[in-house]
């Protein structure tokens, strides 16, 4: 367990702790508007509770959450200050090496792989990677919904010569957890999206933003795809804390509410079993803070 990677959990929640305002469209892109130190907090105390890898605050930074007007004119700058915001936290820590992942997220919003639009896709991943390029370590492209996604992102950091970390999200509702086999939100097979990432050139294959209890079948596939093709490539796994709902609304409409029974040693026993199915790399998402992260992180090295 000694080779785990920790990575660091949802930011969003974390900033509402700390006294930063949250709210949609913009979510946690407001915080780099109002209150950038905040962002700076929440990785300082993610890396103090034991995440090896931080995030970038640039998810919100695509029209989608700030408008296409304020992504024009302020976009790039945005940008840049969410790559140095965890940069210099990542750099302060002395005693080990932290990483700085650059969040690139779905373009057209989060869970709606039919808004996803290959032609424009490139017009906004550009500037995002462009901005976020000197900061970071890894390209993570994450809580994408279906493969095309995940090679957009692949053909827009190769010049970088970065790794990059392709995390896709899962069909997580009661009748995917039933299914004969885990599937994207897309309804891709996750057997489909592990033979395009041992084909791509990825160092990891990660899942997001789904729940805890949907992850463990996806890394069993991936894992199995991964030997069948002989490819080394690590397994993440990072879920959200979200309430099962009944009726759904978009990720920049509303604020979804956060589970009451998944404490930080309930996601620490998930992330155990996640280790002992295959997973190298191992955070949390949505609604998982500071605290879950920090029994995590002892449960894995400890």
């Amino acid at each position: 367990m000694s080779q785990i990677r920790i990575l660091d959990g949802g930011m969003s929640r974390e900033l509402t702790r700390l006294g930063a305002e949250l709210r949609q469209p913009e979510w946690s892109a407001l915080a780099l508007i109002e209150s950038p130190e905040i962002v700076g907090q929440v990785h300082r105390e993610f890396i103090d509770a034991g995440a090896d890898v931080i995030t970038t605050n640039s998810y919100a930074l695509v029209p989608f959450h700030i408008g296409e007007e304020r992504f024009r004119s302020e976009g790039r700058s945005l940008i840049e200050l969410a790559g140095k915001l965890a940069r210099e936290a990542a750099d302060q820590r002395v005693d080990r090496k932290v990483l700085v992942a650059g969040s690139l997220p779905p373009i057209f919003g989060s869970y709606e792989p039919e808004r996803f639009d290959p032609l424009r896709v490139q017009d906004y991943l550009k500037v995002l990677v462009e901005g976020l390029a000197p900061y970071v370590d890894v390209w993570l492209g994450e809580t994408l919904s279906l493969i095309a996604e995940g090679d957009a992102v692949r053909a827009t950091v190769a010049a970088t010569g970065k790794p990059l970390w392709v995390s896709f999200t899962l069909a997580d509702d009661a009748e995917a957890l039933k299914a004969d086999e885990p599937r994207l939100r897309s309804g891709e097979s996750v057997a489909a999206a592990a033979a395009w990432a041992a084909a791509s050139g990825a160092e990891a294959l990660l899942f997001n933003c789904s729940r805890p209890e949907a992850m463990a079948r996806a890394i069993a596939a991936s894992a199995a795809s991964f030997r069948e093709r002989q490819a080394n490539i690590g397994i993440g796994v990072y879920a959200n804390a979200f309430e099962a709902e009944e009726t759904e609304g978009a990720a920049n409409e509303t604020l979804h509410h956060t589970r009451t029974d998944l404490t930080p040693d309930r996601y620490s026993r998930f992330a155990c079993d996640w280790v002992e199915a295959g997973a190298s790399i191992v955070g949390g998402c949505c609604g998982v803070g500071a605290r879950h992260i920090h029994n995590l992180a002892h449960a894995l090295r400890g």
